[in-house]
């Protein structure tokens, strides 16, 4: 059985950084994407950035317009592993986030939809 696990929130200051770390367990994953995704209080889960790979070869990492240049996503070779690291953090990056595998890579990466299992959210608070 798959599962999908997050680590690494926490409450920081706004400028500060923080990395997020994902791992999934349970089968061998040469081919997949692994996406991040936020929800807010009160507002809709939104896509934030996902990479996907083929074996070695990173296919590719995407991010939202409201991270670009902030949040950098990686992953551990031969790990069913990404990190995402967030740095110079603001209040509006407040949320749970989640961590998602998508057993396809499927290029529609911000799409909640694609991905296949889901871990429980860690929670991240900047405050100002």
């Amino acid at each position: 059985q798959v599962q999908v696990v997050e680590s690494g929130g926490g409450s920081v200051q706004a400028g500060d950084s923080l990395r997020l770390a994902c791992v999934a367990s349970g089968r061998t994953l040469s081919h997949a994407g692994m996406g991040w995704f936020r929800r807010a209080p009160g507002k809709e889960r939104e896509f934030v950035a996902s990479a996907a790979w083929s074996d070695s070869s990173v296919l590719g990492r995407h991010y939202a317009d409201a991270v670009k240049g902030r949040f950098f996503i990686s992953r551990v070779n031969a790990k069913n592993m990404v990190y995402l690291q967030m740095n110079n953090l603001k209040p509006e990056d407040t949320a749970t986030y989640y961590c998602a595998l998508d057993l396809e890579a499927s290029t529609y990466y911000d799409h909640s939809g694609v991905y296949d299992y889901w871990g429980q959210g860690t929670q991240v608070t900047v405050a100002t």
